[in-house]
């Protein structure tokens, strides 16, 4: 089998209890999965762009969007809601050998093919065996056991001067393929953190989330950013 270097891989499960066929369901003029797939299908830095589905239906939508993506199935056991997204890619990576491996998630529309670009570019500059992308928040966190976090209450600092604490944004995760394969985790190794735009926080988990998105999307329409 031809090795290729990078290969993009977008988990899309047919269940979801909270939006009934989210990854297909239109946002913002097309399919919610068609956002990251124009994003990886247009990155240079990806060699190949794979989709992993338990749905026919989701499998149809994917191949009407006219992109350069494959399609593989997934095994019913591996779409479960208990099925970790760990297991997806291992089922992928046993498959199709690569260096590297990204892993986007359809969740995060916000994400184009600068970000993925970018990304890999810093995780060859640093060495890293895997990487997680992340948002800069500059809030003030506390334990259950009422313990700051990430400051401290006797020298609160202004906001203006406050690093903050990043966040994963759950846009895309870069891992070695040999790496996975021994540890059967996304991240190990080197691990590098990629900083994205703050805007890109927003992930579509509920309902309330998509209305949120949506504007986004048609604000930054025709912009890369």
């Amino acid at each position: 089998m031809h090795h290729r270097r990078t290969i993009a891989l977008v988990p899309l499960r047919g269940g979801s209890k909270s939006i009934p066929l989210k990854n297909i369901k239109p946002i913002g003029g097309k399919p919610l999965c068609g956002w990251v797939l124009e994003a990886a299908a247009a990155c240079p830095d990806i060699d190949a762009v794979y989709v992993s589905t338990d749905s026919a239906i989701i499998r149809q939508a994917v191949m009407e969007m006219g992109l350069d993506v494959h399609v593989i199935q997934r095994p019913e056991e591996l779409a479960t809601d208990e099925a970790s997204t760990e297991s997806v890619m291992l089922h992928f990576a046993e498959q199709f050998p690569c260096e590297r491996l990204v892993t986007i998630q359809a969740t995060s529309p916000l994400l184009t093919a600068r970000h993925l670009s970018e990304a890999l570019k810093q995780f060859d500059m640093e060495g890293l065996d895997s990487m997680l992308s992340a948002v800069r928040v500059r809030r003030f966190f506390w334990s259950d056991d009422a313990q700051p976090m990430n400051y401290d209450p006797l020298h609160r600092p202004r906001r203006q001067d406050f690093n903050g604490t990043l966040m994963e944004n759950g846009a895309f995760y870069i891992t070695r393929h040999t790496l996975l394969l021994q540890t059967r985790c996304r991240l190990g190794g080197r691990i590098g953190v990629h900083e994205m735009p703050e805007h890109t926080a927003l992930e579509i988990d509920e309902p309330a989330d998509w209305e949120a998105v949506s504007r986004l999307l048609a604000a930054k329409r025709g912009d890369d950013i």
